[in-house]
């Protein structure tokens, strides 16, 4: 492994014409809840709509860290409340047998060190997404696969099943010979597995104190591992996810590993191209810190109270040591609260930062 980076201001480059993709990105966004608003009677995420579990645990920093992993959050070990929140991620509630990518929120509670602009409370989050490298490269890529979706937003269920299912075929074809298609997966393709069993990665990174970092939460407690690739039926189980999920921690408890990938060459380890993954040859992913979930109850009306609509998880809730990089993440600091300010103003519920779990 060649040594990290240490973070300068020129991994990042801004273009001219981010505010103005920006300021589109957060109309189409709207134009997404304002439809599903009239369809629920409830204003819900633009994207990763659909919660699957919402879990409280404990989060260990490991002890011991290089001196490259132990910044930041990470700098000391130490043990920190923790809340986690399951999804996929369309701006719609769809049946789970419409197959698309999962998410993984990560709200951190309790952390200290000098807070980024307008991140209110002491959380650390964290939001991945189950593939190593986004969709898009920048923010401007992406407003044109958003506006797809804004306009798909309110097909009919039906005819996304279909699709989903046609989709999965030709996705499982692609795979038997060595391929695979974002594009597919995105639109409805992904594979009919356990959410459990996933590897959740931050696809864009942000500052590791002195340095920069991606970050990846994966399952290693055994009951998490035998999870990983296996099939999950949901034909006729709408929730079949969440019931899943529930039927899981209703007697088990979780473990994952936070793991840290440095950037170790600017050249094949791009800030503002998310679409490309690290190589993992050059800095693989080290784990830094261990998420332990007890047997709970993973879905109740108060959890979605508290935990759904009463929060909202954005890497710019944070601390000043893992301020988010590139244009993806630029993005996100715009139209992150415009979507969670939507879903306070239309439920009559406002968004807070908890205090502990």
């Amino acid at each position: 492994m060649q040594a990290p980076i240490r973070f300068d201001p020129s991994l990042e480059s801004m273009h001219p014409d981010e505010e103005e993709v920006q300021a589109e990105m957060i109309r189409v966004f709207e134009t997404i809840q304002e439809t599903t608003l009239k369809d629920y009677g409830h204003a819900v995420r633009s994207v990763h709509a659909k919660s699957h579990g919402l879990l409280t645990g404990r989060f260990t920093v490991l002890p011991d860290l290089p001196p490259s992993l132990a910044q930041g959050l990470f700098a000391t070990p130490g043990t920190y409340d923790v809340i986690l929140r399951l999804s996929t991620n369309p701006g719609d509630i769809l049946n789970d047998s419409v197959s698309t990518p999962r998410g993984l929120a990560v709200k951190v509670i309790g952390v200290p060190g000098e807070r980024l602009p307008g991140a209110e409370g002491d959380a650390q989050d964290f939001v991945m997404a189950n593939a190593p490298a986004f969709t898009a490269p920048d923010a401007k890529a992406f407003l044109k696969s958003l506006k797809l979706l804004a306009a798909t937003t309110d097909t009919p269920q039906v005819f996304k099943t279909v699709l989903s299912a046609a989709l999965r075929g030709v996705e499982t074809a692609l795979e038997a010979v060595g391929g695979k298609s974002a594009t597919l997966i995105s639109l409805g393709g992904h594979p009919e597995t356990h959410i459990l069993g996933e590897t959740f990665y931050s696809q864009a990174p942000l500052r590791w104190g002195g340095y920069v970092a991606k970050v990846a939460v994966a399952p290693v407690s055994p009951g998490l591992t035998a999870l990983t690739g296996a099939s999950l039926d949901v034909n006729d189980k709408p929730n079949g996810l969440r019931e899943a999920v529930s039927a899981f921690f209703s007697a088990h408890e979780g473990v994952w590993e936070l793991r840290a990938q440095l950037l170790t060459n600017r050249e094949t380890m791009p800030v503002e191209d998310a679409s490309k993954p690290w190589p993992e040859h050059e800095s693989p992913y080290v784990p830094v810190a261990r998420i332990t979930v007890p047997p709970q109850e993973s879905w109740s009306d108060e959890k979605v109270r508290c935990l759904d609509d009463g929060l909202a998880f954005s890497p710019w809730h944070g601390i000043a040591a893992h301020r988010p990089l590139g244009s993806v993440m630029r993005a996100r600091r715009a139209v992150y609260p415009c979507s969670a300010g939507f879903r306070a103003r239309h439920n009559g519920c406002p968004i807070h930062e908890p205090t502990r779990a």
